[in-house]
């Protein structure tokens, strides 16, 4: 029986649409509905800025004692690394690789790390490796201790896992303002920022595995007689390795993203630093080079990592023992040493002597000037249409982007009729045939793609992505919407918010519907899955700001230039999601609808795609927060955004305002992180589907 149109879900939705549009109709009489008044604004971030001064004064000592004991380990590690010839570090990285993975990822290994070599960068390929080899035992020492403490009080976990979410979605700017004000400017900033971006996946991994132990192995060490202590670290840790050793392949791989994103302010010469210098000298040809040093770094740990974290529950001899026993571990010392020697009577070992890449340089730097060339015409056209009718309709909207510059004409009363009179009449249909939520999004859409974004009222954007949370998550989830929105606002960045909101709300729309057409591609074929999981690998370990390198090259400075890096970025976890949704559905529902007589087509879109919605959509949820994360490096090409806002406070040293702006971020992120899950889990529960 056919529910009636206008139903409690409706009505509340319908009322709140036409507030909204009243709120608009009086947006030149009343102003401060779309623009907070200053008057009204808290001194939230003057209050940040009061309590760090504080700490500053009276712990400062404290903190820059801290620092300089930390300098100890640092320059350790560099002169170790800067003490062995390059040889010897080759070498080692390749036996370390074939110990991990076999002779596939040694090779790989050894040609990475010549490049470095061969290049001219491998003293700040050093300087990065000395920070991370610091940084990854302390944060997963951290993380460890952490997580056991999550795992035996319950008390503790519900603390501990709502602080991991926000350490996750803080953007990553705003660690460093903090630490560069306690610590001071150097090489320890680095590291700091480093272990406390890098240590929450440690938690959250040493929680998961402890918990997941099954109950059989606890019982039999409990009956053989172990004491808690006994029973603990050897049954639950050893049984929980596999865990473990993902967390330690996480933490690493944030711990060296981090130590690349410190090095924007500067006080080291490593390998972030370089790519940095480059990028903002308009280099083509050097940031390429040297950002494809900090790709091979990136993929080498992260191969190293995964791979012993996949193997950890599982013992291969051969490379064990090559390993462990006396004797290989001899042979391994001896090669090395007799290389250390050669390298004192050959100067071709001697990395200060190597330097190939100029010759390099100079041929990547003309072939781009020529592409430049030969498609000038075309990437200026691309960035128009991006520019005239996809980002300035969404974040100003149709009645100020349409223009006789950029759309050739103006807007009249014929085309606004026909604009708001086609939505509305499709809408009208669509929610006589019973389609409520598909007419109210598509009225909404009317709405947002008129009057832009930006010019919305802020009242009436709150009432309205908390409706939207209340509907998908509950009372507690639209509360929190609405009290995390007027936080922003009440701080007096919402503006810059919805500037934020537009530009990563395109990349990720963009990124997820081509995301998800190629993972389902992949799903139905092979050859293409085989073709896009190492393209997937290679963006998914590539540090972030190494990917705005041609994109900056090629259209220099702007919100397309960013709009790209994060599509580029984001894309990765919405095609992954897609696959695995298609390719581990049930076998038996896909010969069942096979056997019922069910075409190709009716197959994908009446069994498999809505069996596999709730997995595609966690891959939304995972889009937007790789979007997210993007959009923050973003900043270093002129955003205006929180992100700017951020970079800004980093800069200047202005803690409040980089915090409040971080915070923002962070409210944004989680709201849409909880609103998305609710929805994948709601689904999967209408669905049936509790493997997903």
């Amino acid at each position: 029986m056919r529910s009636k149109i206008f139903d409690r879900y409706t009505s509340v939705w319908f009322g709140t649409i036409l507030f909204t549009v009243l709120l608009l109709y009086f947006q030149k009489s009343v102003p401060w509905l779309f623009e907070y008044p200053d008057q009204g604004v808290w001194p939230f971030a003057d209050l940040l800025n009061y309590f760090m001064n504080f700490i500053v004064a009276h712990l400062g000592q404290f903190f820059l004692g801290i620092s300089w004991l930390l300098e100890f380990p640092i320059q350790a590690s560099q002169l170790l690394l800067h003490s062995l010839p390059w040889a010897v570090t080759v070498f080692l990285f390749s036996a370390l690789a074939y110990v991990a993975s076999g002779l596939g990822l040694s090779i790989f290994t050894v040609l990475a790390t010549l490049y470095m070599v061969v290049i001219g960068y491998w003293e700040e390929s050093m300087n990065t490796l000395a920070l991370v080899l610091i940084s990854v035992p302390l944060a997963i020492l951290v993380g460890f201790a952490i997580g056991i403490w999550g795992f035996f009080s319950a008390r503790a976990k519900k603390i501990i896992m709502p602080l991991l979410d926000i350490f996750q979605t803080v953007p990553t700017f705003a660690y460093l303002l903090p630490i560069l004000l306690l610590f001071g400017f150097g090489t320890v900033l680095g590291l700091i920022a480093s272990v406390v971006y890098s240590f929450p996946p440690m938690v959250r991994n040493t929680i998961l595995g402890l918990q997941r132990v099954p109950d059989e192995i606890i019982e039999s060490g409990i009956m053989a007689g172990a004491t808690p202590s006994q029973l603990f670290w050897q049954v639950r840790v050893p049984a929980s390795r596999r865990q473990l050793m993902l967390g330690v392949n996480q933490t690493t791989m944030a711990s060296f993203s981090m130590v690349i994103i410190a090095s924007i302010i500067g006080g080291t010469a490593d390998i972030g630093w370089t790519v940095l210098y480059y990028i903002r000298k308009a280099e083509v040809g050097e940031s390429l080079l040297v950002g494809i040093v900090i790709a091979l770094m990136a993929i080498i740990i992260d191969r190293i990592t995964a791979s012993f974290a996949s193997r950890s529950d599982q013992v291969k001899p051969k490379t064990v023992n090559f390993l462990i026993k006396g004797q290989y571990g001899f042979i391994i010392l001896f090669c090395a040493l007799v290389l250390w020697i050669a390298a004192t009577y050959f100067n071709f070992l001697d990395a200060t002597n190597v330097k190939y890449g100029a010759g390099v340089v100079n041929y990547i730097d003309k072939s781009f000037e020529d592409f430049v060339k030969e498609y000038r015409s075309a990437i200026k056209v691309l960035k128009t249409y991006a520019l005239f009718y996809i980002m300035l309709p969404v974040k100003i909207g149709l009645q100020e982007a349409v223009s006789p510059y950029t759309w050739g004409f103006s807007l009249t009363s014929i085309h606004l009729f026909l604009y708001f009179g086609s939505m509305i009449g499709i809408s009208i249909l669509l929610l006589v045939l019973g389609n409520k939520k598909l007419s109210i999004s598509l009225i909404l859409f009317m709405i947002f793609f008129y009057f832009g974004l930006t010019k919305m009222p802020w009242i009436g954007l709150i009432l309205i992505y908390s409706l939207g949370c209340w509907q998908v998550g509950g009372i507690k989830l639209g509360l929190g919407a609405a009290l995390g929105l007027c936080f922003i606002v009440v701080c007096g960045v919402w503006s810059e918010a919805m500037i934020s909101a537009y530009l990563c709300g395109i990349a990720v729309i963009i990124s997820f519907l081509v995301g998800s057409v190629l993972g389902v591609w992949a799903a139905h074929n092979n050859i293409i899955s085989s073709v896009i999981r190492p393209i997937n690998d290679t963006l998914q370990t590539m540090p972030l700001f190494v990917i705005l390198i041609p994109f900056v090259m090629l259209f220099k400075i702007g919100d397309f230039t960013a709009l790209l890096a994060i599509i580029a970025y984001a894309i990765v976890p919405a095609i992954r999601y897609a696959e695995h949704g298609i390719r581990n559905l049930p076998e038996t529902v896909i010969e069942s609808a096979r056997m019922m007589g069910a075409t190709k087509r009716q197959l994908f879109w009446q069994v498999e795609l809505p069996l596999a919605l709730p997995v595609i959509m966690i891959g939304l949820n995972q889009t937007i927060m790789y979007g997210i994360a993007m959009l923050v490096i973003t900043a270093l090409v002129g955003t205006n955004g929180l992100e700017q806002i951020v970079y800004i406070g980093l800069n200047d040293g202005n803690f409040g305002v980089g915090m409040v702006a971080g915070i923002s971020m962070a409210i944004i992120a989680i709201i849409t992180d909880r609103a998305t899950k609710a929805w994948s889990v709601a689904r999967g529960r209408q669905l049936d589907i509790k493997s997903l």
